[in-house]
């Protein structure tokens, strides 16, 4: 029998894992005119999966290890004589941090491409890998209590306030919540998992914040319901066992088909 932290939450069955949930935050860019030797550099430096070349305002193409290797190397070209531009590839494929991870990975087999450049409002803000697709965890639901903290950000520093997890990974948390949160605000979670004794302390940042359907969720008190989208961050490997330990735990039971 499930307890009341394994339940399903009804208000939660609306939100999917987003593209930015799993993408690798940051987008390093360069101007087509730079040497190879000096992409190679920022690439170690960085701990890039790739560059993002900007050739001219409306051409774009992508550096990685792989170019290197295959268009430089295996050549016998000098780095230093060789510019980006000559070796990139292209076209760059683009999504939307907001889309869902099957529209991703739809992308991905249309185009042939292995690497997604996820922008907000067409501003680049990190990149997707296929092997990002192969690790995405399904979220489960569930009914957690968590006490929230804000931190990091002086007009609502300290603020503590307690709220329901409703969908939770080792990516992140969907948090139902009567306190509103601003995107990209910084929190702590604290919350305790069915079979661990251990509470949990997670550091996270607020991707979203909304009131789901067409009219707002009312709580005994009027209040509106904000459902509010957290990817953690800095998360131990501890922490993170713990979480997919949990996830396996919930797994619905496969069911068998006469």
């Amino acid at each position: 029998m499930l307890n009341d932290e394994d339940r399903p939450f009804k208000t939660t069955e609306h939100l999917q894992t987003m593209v930015a949930h799993m993408m690798t935050p940051g987008v390093v860019q360069v101007p087509g005119d730079v040497s190879v030797s000096e992409a190679a550099l920022l690439l170690e430096r960085e701990q890039a999966p790739c560059l993002l070349v900007k050739d001219t305002d409306s051409r774009f193409g992508l550096m990685t290890p792989t170019d290197i290797v295959k268009k430089v190397v295996a050549q016998g070209l000098e780095p230093h004589d060789i510019e980006v531009r000559a070796i990139m590839t292209r076209p760059v494929q683009f999504i939307e941090y907001d889309e869902v991870l099957a529209e991703a990975s739809t992308l991905m087999v249309a185009t042939g491409a292995s690497l997604l450049i996820v922008t907000k409002q067409n501003q680049p803000v990190g990149v997707l890998s296929a092997q990002n697709l192969m690790l995405a965890p399904a979220r489960r639901d569930t009914k957690i209590p968590v006490v929230l903290s804000v931190v990091g950000q002086a007009s609502a520093q300290g603020l503590n306030f307690n709220a329901m997890i409703t969908q939770l990974n080792h990516v992140g948390a969907l948090v139902e919540s009567a306190t509103k949160l601003a995107p990209k605000s910084n929190v702590v979670l604290a919350f305790s998992i069915s079979g661990q004794n251990t509470p949990l302390t997670i550091r996270g940042r607020v991707l979203t914040g909304e009131i789901s359907g067409a009219e707002p969720d009312k709580t005994s008190s009027g209040a509106s319901t904000w459902h509010i989208d957290i990817q953690f961050t800095d998360l131990s490997s501890s922490d993170l066992a713990r979480i997919r330990a949990w996830a396996l735990q919930t797994m619905p039971p496969l069911t068998n088909h006469a």
